[in-house]
């Protein structure tokens, strides 16, 4: 398994802006824009379609829930201080 790791300053309490668009491209963009977002990972075929079956899944979610979704994430990558 390959894993992505964000290089980020850690002398504030503000979210990496690339965690926070993944966070957020995950739960909200289209498949098109997700596949444009993650392609400077240059993931492999089958890691990029594993990512969109679960997306598919979160799309199922509630746009309210899916907010409320984002906001725990971005406040667990803030305590976490990425």
């Amino acid at each position: 398994h390959q894993q992505y790791i964000y290089f980020c300053a850690a002398a504030n309490a503000l979210v990496c802006p690339a965690l926070a668009s993944e966070i957020t491209g995950f739960l909200f963009l289209s498949d098109d824009l997700l596949k444009l977002q993650v392609a400077k990972f240059i993931p492999p075929p089958e890691a990029l379609a594993a990512k969109l079956q679960v997306k598919h899944c979160t799309d199922q979610i509630p746009l309210s829930d899916r907010l409320r979704i984002e906001k725990a994430l971005l406040k667990i990558a803030v305590k976490c201080g990425v």
